[in-house]
């Protein structure tokens, strides 16, 4: 399965059939290059977009560029680098996340008001030279040149695609065959193209692989759409792509395409720990086979905040980092949020090929939702599914539950009432799901990882399956107590993640390799 992941938006490319880029590389010899890590930032405001992406070039240490199609041509003053750290902190901060309870003490009288969302002891996890002069009769313009840290940036406009692949060609670009048709749209709406060559002599190269410094650029236009045909020019199968967007007090879903929420708050079994990568890899995969062609949903929230935290969330100077610097002034006041009028990140995760991808993704701005949280229906379950609300509280969230095994003395025990670990379980931290495009998925079976019905899949299983049933359901003469709200004071458990290279690459950004002349 080829891989890619936006960041808000986030993307991640790796190498062999895990691979998933939206653009290609090539090399001299014919030998495959690969952008095994990519991860791309959007932030939105009014018609502002503010685009961030990370590279990791893995090939021969010689000049390659990169090429993205951009709606206006770019000045320096609208282009920076950044450090690398703040894409790990955010791909982590929206994954699907993987949490571990225990039932307390029915016999205990200890009030646990104080571990609603919010209160938690919990803690984050670590987890060159200047272009040759254009010729005129291929329409090809050069409207900016600039250098910003190890990149040499030109800023191109063409008349026709067949010119612009002539001109790439004979600027010694060694263009992949079948090229022009996929560049054409963007010619023929009128797209300009952000080439940056990378200078290998600036970059730290380990074995065969290129750290380099994220780009951040940004642009006005009433468009906000993500140009993905782009990157299935050399795509052998299935593209994966995760789309992460920050936006004030807004949630963001697709404009073109249908949209629909991750199944969450399901209680999982306790080989889940050491599968999580493959539980919800195949989780997503049946979620997409339900509902084909959608759009998934699987965070919406206040940036600032998280619970459960399997890293940290985003503080005023990482906005700022990723953009909010050069964000307009909001046009009106924020919708309210439960923690204020704040940034909210939303992750879109999708997965299509060259039959199923009609159209670039086009985004508009949706209604708050909640979901995913440790809250109680008023049938006295947990609540399941997305339902609209007032703030955005929505995540991919899934529990261990370990049933209380101890003795029962009292008259009325108090059941279902989950919190932290018995003493001497250690504390744990959440586990998340990242690097999906790593997970095993062969052999996958929902019934083998699931402890009760997933109606959003028409899965049902019965109810005397579950280990956790009568834990579950207070025995008769027994009240059911439900105070924990939230993740706090829970432990959770450790996830496995598949080992390569982060996440995957995003927008439309197509990688070439510069030709030696």
């Amino acid at each position: 399965m080829r891989r890619l992941a936006l960041v808000i938006a986030t993307v991640v490319t790796t190498s062999s059939a895990a691979q998933a880029f939206c653009g290609f590389y090539v090399s001299d010899s014919g030998k495959q290059l690969l952008n095994n890590a990519t991860q791309v930032a959007l932030m939105r405001e009014g018609t502002r977009t503010v685009l961030s992406m990370q590279n990791n070039y893995e090939g021969p240490p010689d000049r390659f560029a990169m090429v993205v199609p951009v709606p206006v041509v770019l000045q320096k003053e609208n282009v920076k680098t950044l450090p690398r750290e703040l894409f790990t902190k955010l791909e982590q901060l929206d994954a699907p996340r993987l949490v571990e309870y225990w039932e307390q003490d029915p016999c205990s009288q200890t009030d646990r008001e104080g571990w609603g969302m919010g209160h938690g002891r919990l803690t984050a996890k670590a987890q060159g030279a200047p272009m040759a002069s254009t010729p005129t009769d291929l329409g090809v313009k050069i409207e900016a040149q600039f250098s910003v840290g190890e990149y040499e940036i030109v800023i191109l406009s063409a008349q026709s695609s067949d010119g612009l692949d002539t001109w790439l060609r004979q600027e010694k670009y060694n263009v992949p065959q079948g090229a022009e048709p996929y560049l054409r749209p963007y010619v023929a709406e009128g797209s300009k193209f952000f080439v940056a060559k990378v200078d290998p002599t600036k970059v730290h190269f380990e074995n065969g692989q290129a750290a380099l410094s994220p780009l951040r650029f940004h642009y006005d236009s009433e468009d906000f759409k993500l140009p993905v045909k782009l990157g299935l020019i050399n795509s052998g199968g299935k593209q994966d792509l995760i789309v992460h967007i920050l936006a004030r007090g807004k949630r963001y879903e697709v404009a073109n395409y249908a949209n629909v929420t991750i199944p969450t708050n399901l209680d999982v079994e306790d080989r889940s720990k050491g599968e999580f990568g493959t539980f919800y890899a195949g989780l997503f995969d049946e979620t997409v086979k339900k509902n084909p062609g959608a759009v998934v949903t699987e965070y919406s929230w206040d940036a600032s905040t998280c619970d459960p935290c399997p890293g940290p969330a985003l503080y005023p100077q990482d906005f700022a980092t990723l953009g909010a610097d050069v964000l307009p002034p909001p046009t009106q006041s924020a919708p309210y949020s439960r923690y204020g009028a704040g940034f909210t990140l939303t992750r879109l995760h999708t997965r299509y090929d060259k039959q199923s991808l009609g159209a670039d993704l086009v985004f508009r701005s949706a209604p708050a939702i909640v979901g995913g949280r440790e809250q109680y229906a008023q049938n006295g379950g947990i609540e399941h599914g997305a339902v609209a609300a007032s703030y955005n509280n929505f995540q991919a969230r899934y529990a261990i539950r370990h049933a209380w095994e101890g003795a029962i003395a009292c008259e009325h025990p108090h059941r279902g009432v989950w919190g932290g670990p018995p003493t001497g379980h250690g504390t744990e931290q959440p586990s998340s799901a990242t690097n999906l495009a790593f997970a095993k998925r062969d052999g996958f079976q929902l019934a083998s990882f699931v402890t009760g019905d997933v109606p959003e899949l028409g899965f049902s299983r019965s109810a005397a399956a579950s280990p956790l049933a009568a834990a579950s359901s207070p025995p008769d003469g027994g009240a059911a107590t439900t105070t924990s709200s939230g993740c706090a004071g829970c432990a959770t458990a450790e996830g496995t993640s598949p080992a390569a290279a982060a996440v995957l690459a995003p927008l439309i950004v197509f990688f070439l390799r510069r030709r030696k002349t």
